[in-house]
């Protein structure tokens, strides 16, 4: 018999001292199974629409298809990533009310005093708290389709602007 050394299962573990902190929050909103039919039958996949925020207003929202529920979450935290947007939080609310159709999905914002909290249903309060706004009312109008919902919240984040942002605009344009 030969005399081999011994071996040890598994590497070394490393200690890099303590962990940071993600820099984002993921929050996944919807879980759907969509299929294409094809001459053999249907081919399953999942779609996730997926939500990363910092809570200090910034905030991406994505869409990813794949075989498996987790490689779906995945793809979808991954384009969140890269289609971030800043958005101007104003006394922990946001600067003023807006309305926003996209699609069949209107959506209504009001700035709401401290210590109302978070007013709002379903994706729309998963987005609020992801990009850190604490005080908030907001109704959904027309559609109840989660995606559309979504995008018509982040077309919102998109149109607000706050009292020196527009002062800034006026004085260019003199």
């Amino acid at each position: 018999m030969a005399n081999f050394p011994q071996r040890r299962s598994g590497g070394r573990r490393r200690n890099d001292g303590p962990r940071e902190e993600k820099e984002f929050q993921q929050k996944v909103i919807d879980i759907r199974r969509v299929a294409r039919v094809v001459a053999g039958g249907k081919r399953m996949r999942f779609r996730a629409l997926v939500a990363i925020g910092d809570g200090k207003g910034r905030i991406g929202v994505g869409i990813g298809k794949g075989l498996d529920v987790a490689g779906a979450v995945n793809k979808g935290a991954t384009l969140a990533r890269k289609k971030l947007i800043s958005i101007p939080i104003v006394e922990e609310s946001i600067p003023h009310t807006i309305l926003v159709k996209f699609g069949a999905a209107h959506v209504l914002l009001k700035p709401a005093p401290k210590g109302s909290g978070v007013i709002a249903g379903g994706p729309v309060r998963s987005i609020m708290e992801l990009v850190g706004i604490k005080n908030v009312i907001a109704k959904m109008l027309g559609s109840s389709n989660k995606v559309n919902n979504v995008y018509a919240v982040l077309k919102a984040f998109g149109l607000l602007t706050t009292r020196e942002q527009l002062k800034k605009r006026l004085q260019e344009k003199v």
